[in-house]
């Protein structure tokens, strides 16, 4: 964030784009996220993103659940709320939206500042919108710990900028409930039945890969790889569940901790003040 708003007012554009080194777009990008910010009501364009996976399993289980998991919690805020908020990877957006919040450095104590970012351009009376332009978020290899603490680290910034929407997500997971119905069928006597609600919540999970990851998102993987996103629903649920078990995170050498409001401080300046 620093070096954006040392970079911003060098710009003599009317439109921003915003995007993380990680991310691959398709060649009509521009074409299609600017026109639409040609309407002064409309402040930022986000996009969704697929997960492009290395070569490991791990990242395609997290690859997965961003072509998946992610896109369908963002149908069911827009359903219910409609879009206040913006996604990071890529972004464009009206310089004078940006103007009106005081700028990108009022985002700069968050970690979820794509969030932040969407959020404020929103209660700043512009719309915010979903381009129909899905990029691509291209993930490395890395541990399977690793990966686990990035998912951990951002499941916990959800939980302190949307506090309410986070214990919502909780009911959108299947496989622990069918996991749940079997040991308690089970435990009644009741074997077949037990199997019958874990078969359930297991092809209830391969509907939502087909439907959101292949159909919404056209990621092959999705359709390919159906199979394996049972398992990627467990994974969630446990992040999830470990979301509520601290309020810190560790990040390049240093310990962070979230504020309730969604900032974070570093821990050793937590300590001392």
């Amino acid at each position: 964030m620093f070096t954006l708003d040392k970079m911003i007012p060098l710009s003599q554009n009317d439109f921003l784009v915003i995007s993380d080194s990680d991310v691959r777009v398709e060649r009509d990008f521009l074409r299609n996220v600017i026109p639409p910010l040609f309407d002064r009501k409309l402040g930022l364009v986000t996009c969704l993103y697929r997960g492009e996976p290395a070569s490991d399993f791990w990242s395609s289980l997290e690859a997965l659940g961003m072509s998946v998991e992610m896109p369908s919690g963002v149908v069911m805020a827009d359903m219910l709320e409609g879009i206040r908020f913006a996604l990071g990877p890529a972004v464009a957006l009206r310089r004078d939206a940006l103007d009106a919040i005081g700028g990108i450095r009022t985002t700069a104590d968050y970690y979820s500042d794509d969030y932040v970012l969407g959020n404020k351009i929103w209660a700043a009376g512009y719309r915010v919108i979903f381009s129909h332009h899905v990029i691509y978020h291209v993930l490395t290899p890395r541990p399977f710990l690793r990966t686990l603490g990035d998912q951990l680290r951002w499941m916990k910034s959800t939980r302190h900028s949307r506090p309410n929407g986070h214990i919502g997500t909780g009911l959108t997971f299947a496989m622990p409930f069918g996991v749940l119905g079997l040991i308690s069928a089970v435990a009644l006597g009741h074997g077949g039945l037990g199997l019958a609600l874990l078969a359930a919540a297991f092809f209830n999970r391969i509907i939502q890969s087909v439907g959101v990851g292949s159909w919404l998102l056209r990621d092959p993987r999705a359709l390919r790889l159906c199979w394996l996103y049972p398992l990627r629903d467990l994974q969630g649920f446990a992040v999830w569940v470990a979301s509520f078990l601290s309020h810190t995170f560790y990040w390049r050498g240093e310990t962070y901790r979230f504020t309730s409001e969604g900032r974070i401080i570093a821990q050793h300046r937590a300590v001392s003040s």
